[in-house]
């Protein structure tokens, strides 16, 4: 099978596959290059409302595809770290269903997504150390503002892989699941995020994320979409609400 990213949407996620199984879905400079324009398309899409991220099979990214970095490393890094700020920038809840090893170029993009879910036997690991890379400005500060300073250093440092449970315990993962349930919770999960309101969860991203200049325009989306007024109703008559304001082309 060809290096490839992979995507189909059902019930209003749109699951994005890296599949590269003959080396651990490691990510080649194609597979790089071609993320930001599928996540362009995805956010386009008034069907989707929230987007999973993972690898084929037992692997989720063991990283760059190492021949790349020996043809350019520089190209490859620049691919990598532009393919990390599209999936950040991702105007609607993103997910990563990790399994096996989530490392290098893979940790980068679980770092990138919103939420980060994990099989229990998963590993991560953040490797520039073992191959003499110097790690990304943007990717450092969001990996510490996941795990904290010190927590950062060690696996910059060093290269060691941590196991899910410590992952956990530093927030890199939000939630850790026995073999076979990862799957199960994703698809939970997932439906909680799509029935709840794109206007609220897009401000929330952008203000989690150190946007705090936009509070008069998200302000100004709020009072026009309607979506309060809804939520107010159908809280009043025990019903679902039906949020119409999308992410999906907003300014």
């Amino acid at each position: 099978m060809e290096p490839q990213l992979s995507h189909q949407v059902a019930d209003s996620v749109a699951t994005v596959v890296i599949r590269h199984p003959a080396k651990r879905n490691a990510m080649t400079v194609a597979m790089w290059r071609s993320l930001p324009p599928l996540l362009s398309e995805l956010a386009g899409d008034p069907e989707v409302r929230a987007l999973v991220l993972t690898g084929e099979g037992a692997t989720f990214c063991a990283g760059a595809d190492i021949s790349t970095l020996r043809q350019s490393p520089e190209q490859a890094q620049g691919l990598a770290v532009a393919a990390e700020e599209a999936l950040a920038a991702f105007p609607k809840p993103t997910l990563a269903a990790v399994r096996g090893h989530c490392v290098g170029g893979g940790s980068q993009l679980a770092a990138a997504c919103d939420l980060r879910l994990a099989e229990e036997e998963a590993l991560f690991g953040v490797t520039p150390a073992n191959l003499g890379i110097v790690y990304p400005a943007s990717s450092t500060r969001r990996l510490v503002s996941l795990v904290g300073p010190a927590t950062a250093k060690y696996l910059l440092f060093s290269g060691e892989l941590i196991d899910a449970q410590r992952a956990l315990r530093t927030g890199f993962v939000d939630e850790v699941l026995p073999e076979g349930e990862l799957d199960k919770r994703v698809a939970e999960l997932t439906r909680i995020l799509v029935s709840r309101s794109q206007l609220t969860q897009a401000a929330a991203k952008e203000f989690a994320d150190g946007r705090t200049d936009r509070d008069a325009h998200w302000t100004a989306q709020a009072r026009g979409s309607g979506d309060t007024a809804e939520g107010v109703a159908a809280f009043l008559e025990r019903r679902q609400p039906r949020f119409t304001w999308s992410a999906a082309g907003a300014p």
